[in-house]
């Protein structure tokens, strides 16, 4: 699997906008070994894959406020073009485009990611209702085995 396309890497990538869960076209591209000139003739020649709701294309607002707050999106401050977005949904609809083998890895990864946070976002749903200290770390050390990390105070998952 491509280095990028592992969950610790692609939760770092994911950012939200106009309340959505999203990864920006280069991004995108980044993870599928692709242009991303490639995923956007992907939507462009595809039109009916991609109704509303399957990605956004940003503001210029939106645009600069993300080159202002993240170091990572500087190369789009001179860009005439404004970056699309795309949800968990359009993801899985590029997926359909995009064959290769580094894409369907990608795919998998993706799914994994969002599939994480969303068992996180219960998690710690589940966690405020919680008044139990054992309940609590049970749910903590719970997800911590989900996610393939190491509990407090032991060696081993």
């Amino acid at each position: 699997m491509s280095a990028i396309a592992k969950f610790e890497n692609l939760k770092d990538l994911i950012i939200e906008l106009r309340g959505q869960s999203v990864l920006l076209d280069s991004d995108v591209a980044q993870i599928y070994g692709v242009s991303t000139r490639d995923i956007n003739k992907a939507v462009t020649n595809n039109p009916d894959k991609f109704p509303a709701g399957y990605f956004v294309e940003l503001s210029k607002p939106e645009k600069s406020e993300l080159v202002e707050n993240f170091h990572r999106f500087n190369k789009l401050k001179h860009s005439t073009v404004n970056p699309k977005a795309f949800p968990e949904k359009g993801l899985y609809m590029l997926a359909t485009i995009l064959k290769s083998s580094q894409a369907v890895q990608a795919t998998l990864a993706i799914i994994e990611t969002f599939s994480k946070i969303r068992q996180l976002s219960r998690s710690i749903q589940e966690l405020s209702l919680v008044q139990d200290k054992a309940d609590q770390k049970a749910l903590i050390c719970g997800w911590l085995r989900f996610t393939g990390r190491a509990i407090p105070g032991t060696w081993a998952v």
